[in-house]
């Protein structure tokens, strides 16, 4: 059970903390509760969670068309289905956590949850009866392949999604809980808090890169069984060690899910939709100077998507009569900011769907590549290696080279903005396409000729997504935590992995639309010399293309919170710019 909190009103003492309590509802010591060692322990699950999925992503498209005997499109869209869930199951895990569970809570349980789905796809590999008869052909004819029956894609497809719901309950959680252990107002644990999203970015990489060489070459060399058997136990430790501090973590009161603010204001909007506006925003409701019964900051009115103002008419009539009658200018605004950063969301969905061909179709354009270096066979899901240095390399070299040029020209002190970082990011998705298409071209010739090119010629595909991720991810987290309100900082990061969700359920589509409208002549077919993958490329560049320009169009008319509250002759809280940093 989530542990009973007390009134902070009465936690007022110097050693103790006046928003947090300890596992017995007690007000937290600060000595003795927090800070690294516990945000330690939390890493480790997220470190354990990354190798998990990521694991399983970048090396399933080969176990289902060779072991599985699934089409290449239907193997492709299984992949990315199973990570669009994952991630968007990020939502329900972050209510969850926020309304009824807390973020501890929520942890463990998906997190049990996970390992469970883990040992279930571990059965359906090692069990014979679970995966279909081998095919009578070596080279893997359709004709010669048995399919699997209902039951054997049933247990796999069991395994998968509840590890994909694990993942999504965990993952919202667990970089909120790890900043927990940090006391904001301090300014010692501030910087502390600060160099946590560092390390929590940093272990994400290196569970990314334990995945594709570690994990993949267990899989490949001594079976899936194994590979998936080490994800479960790493799963358990990390829950072990988890629950081990569970007598020295810090926790949060809930807070109640921002979902319910947005409902709030969009149905008193609704309902007073026929009153007519006052001609003078300040006769809508707010409270007095500075911050309101609810801890927010004031934000001043804006005359943008005036619809929703219509929320904060004052109805003496209907006073004290319903929750939602009167929402104050700031829920409205708070809830205007979130529609005016959804034109930027929806244009960065293109990037996760450009990432998502990283983990299936260039995956199977290795696996029919040479793969040897000298006497070693590199395995085809273990050229992500190289996606994942891209993003470890393109970090430091941005903060270390590119950040301080960019500040001598931009003038911002940050460098780049965020919204100039997903440019870059979107840009670079779109020379990956360009580049995947002309390498497939050159693979398919060489292929006609009998001859094998390199899975090295693979490496500019790989590269440039890579390094676009670094670009966009950071990007969007920044400007997710800067832009949304105080309050809806977990519903930051749900809509930025929404976006990856999306992404990865949009490639879905776009590979089932592409496979039945060729159906005559196939761009994704099973054998990849036999369609014309290169097509399919050329068509993402061509989408990516046309996305870049209306992100561009968008962003251009888009004005940070900061400069609206400057204009207005208000500031930021102080605590976002921790955030920002992060």
């Amino acid at each position: 059970m989530a542990p009973s909190l007390p009134d902070p009103e009465k936690s007022t003492t110097a050693t103790t903390l006046v928003d947090a309590w300890d596992y017995k509802g007690r007000p937290a010591i600060r000595a003795s509760t927090g800070g690294w060692s516990c945000a330690a322990m939390i890493l480790f699950v997220e470190l354990n969670e990354r190798l998990t999925t990521l694991g399983i992503a970048v090396n399933l498209v080969t176990y289902l068309t060779a072991t599985m005997h699934l089409g290449s499109a239907a193997s492709a869209n299984t992949v990315t289905n199973f990570l669009g869930t994952s991630f968007m199951l990020c939502l329900l895990g972050g209510f969850l956590a926020d309304t009824y569970l807390g973020r501890y809570l929520t942890i463990a349980i998906f997190t049990a949850v996970q390992a469970a789905g883990m040992t279930v796809l571990t059965i359906s590999t090692a069990a014979t009866g679970l995966r279909p008869a081998p095919c009578a052909d070596p080279t893997g004819a359709s004709t010669s392949c048995a399919p699997p029956n209902g039951t054997q894609l049933g247990v796999l497809y069991l395994g998968l999604y509840l590890t994909a719901l694990g993942t999504g309950g965990l993952k919202s959680s667990v970089s909120g809980f790890g900043s927990d252990q940090f006391d904001e107002s301090d300014a010692g644990e501030r910087r502390r808090m600060a160099r946590f999203f560092s390390w929590f970015f940093f272990l994400i990489s290196i569970g990314s890169l334990l995945a594709v060489t570690v994990l993949v070459y267990v899989q490949d060399n001594l079976g899936r069984r194994w590979g998936y058997g080490v994800c479960v136990v790493a799963i358990l430790a990390g829950l072990l060690v988890f629950l081990g501090g569970t007598t020295r973590y810090r926790f949060k009161k809930l807070v109640g899910s921002p979902v319910t603010q947005i409902a709030a204001v969009t149905a008193a909007a609704w309902r007073k939709r026929k009153l007519p506006l006052p001609s003078d925003p300040a006769m809508l409701y707010e409270v007095d100077d500075g911050e309101d019964v609810k801890g927010k900051q004031k934000m001043p009115h804006s005359k943008q998507c005036r619809f929703l103002d219509h929320a904060a008419i004052v109805e003496v009539e209907a006073a004290n009569k319903k929750k939602w009658a009167a929402c104050t200018v700031t829920d409205v605004e708070e809830v205007k900011q979130v529609v005016r950063m959804l034109p930027t969301w929806a244009t960065t969905i293109l990037f996760w769907t450009v990432y998502a061909q990283m983990t299936t179709f260039s995956v199977s354009q290795a696996a029919a590549m040479d793969r040897r270096l000298s006497t070693f066979l590199i395995p085809a899901g273990s050229l992500t290696v190289f996606f994942v240095a891209a993003i470890l390399l393109t970090v430091p070299l941005y903060d270390r080279l590119l950040a301080p040029l960019a500040r001598r020209v931009t003038g911002n002190p940050h460098g780049l903005s965020p919204l100039q970082r997903i440019f870059v990011g979107l840009l670079l998705a779109a020379l990956a396409m360009v580049a995947a298409a002309l390498t497939e071209r050159k693979r398919r010739a060489a292929a006609a000729s009998g001859t094998t090119l390199s899975v090295f010629l693979l490496l500019p595909q790989f590269l440039l997504v890579g390094a676009g991720e670094a670009f966009t991810y950071i990007g969007q987290l920044d400007l997710f935590l800067r832009e949304c309100p105080k309050g809806m900082k977990t519903m930051s990061t749900g809509l930025f992995l929404s976006t990856l969700s999306l992404g990865f359920f949009l490639s879905t589509a776009l590979v089932t639309v592409v496979h039945k409208v060729t159906s005559r002549r196939p761009w994704l077919a099973d054998n990849l010399d036999d369609g014309r993958l290169d097509n399919f490329y050329w068509l993402l560049a061509g989408i990516s293309g046309v996305n870049l320009a209306v992100f561009v169009a968008a962003a251009r008319g888009y004005v940070y919170k900061e400069k609206r509250l400057a204009d207005a002759g208000m500031e930021l809280a102080g605590d976002d710019d921790v955030l920002i940093h992060a």
